[in-house]
């Protein structure tokens, strides 16, 4: 029987693409209550539901301004998070995993932050804005639009992705979740019309996928460089494999950095000093600045290596 270290470690994609926090922390609490649900014989998707609802349910609290209740609302927050990671634990130790509990995991995640956008949003409507008599108003859903829409979801859809690039070049196709849009978009049209449900599902799967692809131009030259010349992006030479490794592991710490543990623990900071608006205003400006420089560098490193394809002679 394997051990928990044994089973932690098979929980967990890799050692490049884990933070610390997670390794220490959220995977092995994660993993605790993933043997109990797994001895409990509960669905990975029963536990992705449950952590919406109290990513929902934390939104509600830090609506309140009392600091009891955004006490409340971290513990939720952290048990939220704690499904997310064990989901994807379960899945794995199981052998359950699926595409739609993947993209369900993601949604959850939405559903969350967009819970609490709105109440951070409501709280702060009648507040006045910092060194002034005058209400934040419609402002405030001015600023949560753009921490939410434009500024969290591109920096969550590049790191997801860029995350696993990463993957697909250190384990190989089983071991990532690269999925291309013209793939999507053919598995949509097959489906009969009666399939209502997963027509609608890849649909916007495909679209998600077209997205990040859009955003990726030098990367996506580069597979088509590799295919090109070597038939599979995986049969690229080692060196120049190992090069492309070798510039994409700096940058997973901003993948992690730009996905939950930092912005969490900005919101909770946020709410505790009731100065909410500073998150809004740290997603704004010191997360994008994180956002921009890793897309410039992940786009560099793709264009370094397409020149390194080019003039490989082998």
């Amino acid at each position: 029987m394997a051990t928990f270290k044994e089973m932690l470690q098979a929980s967990m994609k890799s050692k490049d693409t884990e933070e610390w926090l997670d390794v220490y922390f959220t995977r092995p609490i994660g993993l605790v209550f993933t043997l109990l649900w797994k001895k409990l014989g509960v669905h990975p998707t029963v536990i992705t539901v449950l952590g919406m609802i109290l990513g929902a349910a934390a939104g509600w609290m830090f609506w309140h301004t009392e600091l009891e209740y955004n006490i409340y609302g971290i513990l939720l927050m952290m048990l939220s998070n704690f499904c997310d990671s064990t989901d994807g634990q379960l899945a794995r130790l199981t052998g359950k995993k699926t595409l739609v509990g993947r993209v369900l995991d993601g949604f959850s995640a939405d559903v969350t932050f967009f819970c609490v956008y709105f109440a951070l949003s409501m709280r702060m409507m009648f507040q006045n804005m910092p060194g002034t008599d005058m209400h934040w108003g419609i402002w405030i859903w001015v600023m949560a639009f753009m921490a939410g829409i434009m500024s969290h979801s591109p920096q969550c859809l590049l790191s997801d992705y860029y995350r696993q690039i990463h993957l697909y070049f250190l384990l190989g196709k089983e071991g990532s979740e690269l999925d291309k849009s013209e793939e999507q978009w053919k598995i949509f049209k097959s489906l009969p019309k009666s399939s209502w449900f997963f027509r609608a599902f890849y649909f916007n799967y495909a679209k998600y996928c077209a997205t990040q692809e859009r955003r990726t131009r030098s990367f996506q030259r580069m597979m088509s460089v590799a295919k090109e010349k070597y038939g599979n992006p995986l049969a690229m030479p080692a060196d120049i494999k190992e090069t492309f490794l070798a510039g994409s592991r700096p940058l997973m710490k901003y993948t992690n950095l730009l996905t939950f543990n930092m912005r969490a623990i900005a919101l909770y900071i946020g709410c505790v000093i009731d100065m909410p608006w500073l998150y809004l205003l740290f997603e704004i400006i010191v997360m994008n600045i994180m956002y921009i420089y890793m897309h410039r560098e992940h786009e560099s490193l793709c264009r370094k290596t397409i020149k390194m394809i080019e003039e490989d002679n082998r």
